[in-house]
């Protein structure tokens, strides 16, 4: 019985004696989530799709609003000549144009952050994927993304995941990286 408590005592004491040296070889690494979130083809596609969902009520916006703005001079150089029947008939429709502006410009605007919310989502659902796919494979048993103040190239997994994310990502057009630029030529 007393070699028994001997044997399970030594046992504690060499299992807490090992576990700093468990405890040092843990495979930590770091990514950069904004960058990933910046750079990943999934992300420029998102932004494409935003894009061509929305590009077509920005412009009607924007000549909806030149137009406003037309008439809004138009009135201002000719009020003067008007008479007072046809000056307060411009004004209310000056007025109610403002409104309906204002309105669709905030309607646009809401349902663009809606939009831009549940692409953003989507994007970060798969760099999280990802990262914890590149982690298990690789056998990280912590992957940090924020809050880092110093970390050594060795432990940076952004590279990997983003070429993965690009690996996976649809070949098109938007999801090209950008071509490096020429250098700048001195005249």
């Amino acid at each position: 019985m007393r070699k028994s408590l001997l044997t399970i005592a030594a046992t504690l004491v060499l299992g807490l004696a090992a576990s700093p040296i468990v405890a040092a070889q843990n495979k930590i690494g770091v990514v950069d989530y904004r960058r990933l979130v910046a750079e990943s083809p999934q992300a420029r596609e998102a932004q494409s799709t935003l894009e061509a969902e929305f590009g077509p009520r920005q412009k009607q916006l924007q000549a909806q609003a030149k137009d406003f703005e037309s008439k809004g001079q138009k009135f201002e150089r000719d009020q003067a000549t008007m008479s007072d029947s046809e000056r307060a008939r411009t004004q209310k429709e000056l007025r109610d144009m403002q409104i309906a502006l204002e309105r669709r410009n905030k309607e646009l605007q809401e349902d663009a952050d809606l939009r831009k919310n549940e692409e953003l989502q989507k994007v970060q659902r798969a760099i999280v994927e990802e990262v914890q796919k590149l982690a298990k494979s690789q056998g990280y048993d912590l992957v940090l993304a924020e809050g880092v103040i110093y970390r050594t190239d060795a432990i940076d997994l952004t590279a990997p995941v983003l070429a993965s994310l690009q690996a996976k990502a649809p070949k098109t057009a938007a999801n090209a990286p950008a071509a490096p630029k020429p250098p700048a030529t001195k005249n």
